[in-house]
């Protein structure tokens, strides 16, 4: 696991916007986190370290869980799952529905997936799960195996941890 001030300092780079997309909801920006190499390199090695050696792909959620998934693969070693958002892959697609804590989204991945993979399931943020259930629900369905689930930062008191249960590791937490 990478130290902890490594840690605090690329903790210290994401920015909290208050009332985005609306009113009541803090939006965590992990941009400034994703631009600096060093720090996206710790974060990236914390999220995989709890899960090493036991899986053979990382599944990261549209759009942001894409880019720590995509990190996180090439530093395991392993393939890549996208999981994307409704309509945006050109052919046949298993998909679920789910509820967000400001809505509602539909998420999708090729149904010809790796059948019988271990999937690590990433994302950047844990609030409520509903956007992680439907992640471990649609690889579930398309015959993958989910290990655990890591996010890079969990809100805590938004249920999301008692929702997911199982195997689920959090970088941060606020």
């Amino acid at each position: 696991m990478p130290d902890a001030s490594a840690l605090a300092r690329a903790e210290s780079l994401i920015t909290s916007i208050p009332d985005y997309p609306k009113p009541g909801i803090v939006f965590r920006d992990i941009t400034p986190l994703l631009a600096d190499a060093a720090a996206l390199r710790v974060v990236v090695d914390a999220l995989i370290a709890p899960f090493a050696g036991r899986f053979d792909a990382v599944a990261g959620v549209e759009a942001r869980g894409f880019l720590l998934a995509g990190a996180a693969a090439i530093a395991a070693d392993v393939g890549l799952m996208p999981i994307r958002k409704a309509g945006k892959l050109p052919r046949p697609a298993a998909s679920v529905s789910y509820d967000l804590e400001y809505g509602s989204a539909r998420i999708e991945m090729h149904d010809d997936a790796a059948a019988g993979a271990r999937v690590l399931l990433l994302d950047d943020v844990l609030a409520t799960g509903g956007t992680l259930g439907a992640g471990r629900e649609l690889l579930e369905a398309v015959g993958s195996e989910v290990i655990g689930i890591a996010t890079l930062l969990e809100i805590d008191g938004l249920g999301g941890r008692e929702a997911l249960g199982g195997d689920l590791h959090s970088v941060f937490h606020v």
